[in-house]
């Protein structure tokens, strides 16, 4: 089997399932495990590098109101690599490549390859989805394996918390303009102990106006910018502390948003535990260096 991912969760759960060997083409972002930047990159962002935050949001918003593509798909690696599957998302057009531009990539190509689509809404979703790319991946026994060990680790997590008072979170999965915890994220919160605020679990991430940012009833603000490692995150959290673009007294952490928190993978119990880490160390355990940072008000 020879399988194309356009997704760097889907990547993941590829090399989760004991795939990896199978896998001949990725995108440009997909960096996790270190094994997946030796395939063939077909996917690329047609992005300008080096853009703040601001700058980048504006120009996905021109283009996405333009109708202009934020990803470039290498047709001839697609021809090259001749896949057997194709894994992919309709989630979000800021993500990846549209499902749309994909299909009839394909079918110009004269490619059969059978393309799924991965598109949960939910950390339920999520574990979803990797037994559905078990079954499309003949790997239906692994994924259940990792789909119990999942959900085990998430189970001594809420047994751990049982009776634990659940904090106010403010996750900002963007930062200028801020944008709201969406998707699986407020579910992270709530495995965490934490109970989200300003967040649309289940729907889209959507911008927020700063004053209900400075005003939210939030003891814990988590910065987790998609496309951003905690590096880069803590430096943009820290921006926010020296503007005074927090609630006045939360704690402020930079996590790591791409490895734990925005990509749906099984990494998201990684960031489920860290929220846990975060809100109630005392009961879990301080959380891992390479994981967050806590970013003190001047």
């Amino acid at each position: 089997m020879r399988i194309v991912s356009l997704l760097p969760s889907a990547t993941e759960i590829v090399f989760a399932l004991g795939r990896g060997d199978d896998l001949v083409g990725v995108t440009f972002e997909c960096d996790h495990p270190p094994e997946a930047r030796s395939r063939r990159i077909v996917s690329t962002s047609t992005l300008p590098e080096g853009l703040s935050p601001a700058e980048i949001d504006a120009v996905v918003s021109a283009r996405v109101a333009a109708g202009e593509d934020l990803y470039r798909l290498d047709e001839g690696a697609l021809r090259e690599l001749d896949a057997d599957v194709v894994l992919t998302q309709d989630l979000c057009a800021v993500c990846a490549v549209d499902l749309e531009r994909v299909d009839d990539a394909l079918e110009y190509l004269g490619c059969t390859a059978r393309v799924m689509t991965l598109d949960p809404h939910s950390l339920d979703g999520v574990l979803a989805s990797i037994l559905d790319a078990g079954e499309a991946l003949g790997v239906c026994d692994r994924a259940t394996e990792l789909v119990d060990s999942l959900r085990a680790r998430l189970d001594a997590l809420a047994g751990a918390l049982a009776g634990a008072r659940a904090r106010s979170v403010l996750v900002l999965e963007w930062t200028d303009p801020p944008f709201c915890a969406g998707h699986w994220v407020p579910d992270l919160v709530t495995a965490g102990g934490g109970a989200a605020v300003l967040a649309v679990p289940g729907g889209d991430s959507r911008r927020i106006a700063w004053d209900a940012v400075r005003t939210a009833p939030a003891e814990v603000v988590l910065v987790a910018p998609c496309g951003y490692h905690l590096e880069a995150a803590a430096a943009l959290a820290e921006r926010l502390v020296v503007d005074g673009r927090v609630p006045v007294g939360a704690e402020v952490w930079a996590v790591d948003a791409d490895a734990h928190f925005v990509r749906p993978g099984p990494r998201l119990v990684d960031g489920a535990e860290t929220v846990a880490q975060i809100l109630h160390p005392g009961i879990v355990g301080a959380p891992v260096p390479d994981r967050a940072q806590r970013v003190d008000h001047g």
